[in-house]
């Protein structure tokens, strides 16, 4: 039985894009697999007042269950609603959205289940094969007012299914193209950011390689108003690596993209900044740091409550000092509430 997402409480991001792209902010796109990154995402972002979108990748969708995600999704709606009640706020503005979807079968089976917005990535596809898979996404989404997000370019790195030894930069004369053929309603571009911890290859003391600012700027000049999605775009605190490999792990030189370079990209064209790994090692630096002092800790709440604690510090400060989005969703309502 399929359900529509306005019955859910989420909204698409058309809304959400514009207000990103004229007052210079992104919208925090943030992956959740367990019910604390859930907790978490959303009382950082209902208390800094942003936007969000609640990512799923296929991966964590199989790993939730589609059925319990889908309950879990309406659950967090009137969570967030509750916490905004608790301290005098007003409600935010939040997209369910799938993230690197790898076919046309799986965006339709999430538009069926309640998600507002979808990503189909067919960047490791030929490119007229790209165009084609994502028009028929785009226009089977389009009937539910779902929208959608293509990629163009190849990121490096490793997620789930989606892998590369190198980056293949986007090109802006195919991006033009790509827009008008497909109608989609986003584009995922190419420009340095990559998968995972290990973004770039940096020995102790080296400079992280800055992104492809110019790419992106010659995009915003051919397709103006047109909102533009980072991924890969986690900065990878090295505070966090740290307390891992001091409490028992293992992780040198990681590195993530430069702060300052996400900061000037999204106020540029990026309208939407994913962010996954950071949190991955912001919980997993709790854990590993309770389970070494505490050894005879056996209660989950004891240590996947601190985790929670620190990653709503962790989305808040991106929320406030990097994306820009906090104090932006009242407008945002303001608007879809007519």
């Amino acid at each position: 039985m399929s359900v529509h997402y306005r019955e859910l409480g989420f909204y698409n991001t058309r809304v959400m894009f514009k207000h990103a792209y004229q007052k210079g902010f992104a919208v925090p796109a943030y992956n959740f697999n367990n019910m604390e990154q859930l907790q978490a995402i959303l009382t950082a972002c209902v208390l800094t007042q942003s936007p969000v979108i609640l990512q799923v990748s296929k991966g964590a969708r199989q790993y939730a269950n589609q059925t319990l995600l889908r309950y879990l999704a309406k659950g967090a709606v009137e969570f967030a609603k509750e916490i905004a009640y608790q301290n005098g706020l007003g409600e935010i503005p939040i997209a369910l959205h799938l993230d690197h979807g790898d076919s046309f079968e799986l965006a339709k089976d999430c538009i069926e289940n309640g998600f507002s917005s979808v990503m189909i990535d067919g960047s490791h596809l030929p490119y007229e094969e790209n165009v084609a898979i994502t028009k028929k996404v785009v226009d089977f989404a389009h009937q539910f007012d779902v929208t959608v997000e293509g990629e163009l370019g190849i990121l490096a790195g490793i997620e789930e299914h989606v892998s590369s030894e190198k980056s293949i930069y986007t090109d802006p004369d195919q991006a033009v193209d790509f827009v008008e053929k497909t109608g989609v309603d986003s584009l995922a571009i190419s420009i340095g950011t990559s998968h995972g911890a290990y973004k770039f290859k940096v020995k102790p003391g080296e400079e992280v390689p800055p992104l492809r600012l110019d790419i992106l700027e010659k995009i915003k000049e051919k397709l103006p108003g047109f909102p533009i999605v980072l991924h890969g775009a986690s900065s990878v605190p090295q505070e966090y690596i740290e307390i891992i490999n001091k409490y028992g792990g293992k992780m040198e030189n990681t590195a993530g993209v430069r702060e300052d370079q996400i900061q000037k990209a999204v106020q540029s064209a990026v309208c939407k900044v994913n962010v996954d790994s950071d949190a991955r090692l912001v919980m997993t630096s709790i854990i590993r740091k309770i389970f070494a002092e505490k050894p005879s800790e056996f209660d989950p709440r004891k240590y996947l409550g601190p985790a929670r604690e620190e990653m709503i510090k962790l989305y808040s400060y991106k929320n406030e000092k990097v994306l820009f989005s906090a104090g932006k969703a009242p407008d945002i309502m303001k608007e879809l509430k007519g």
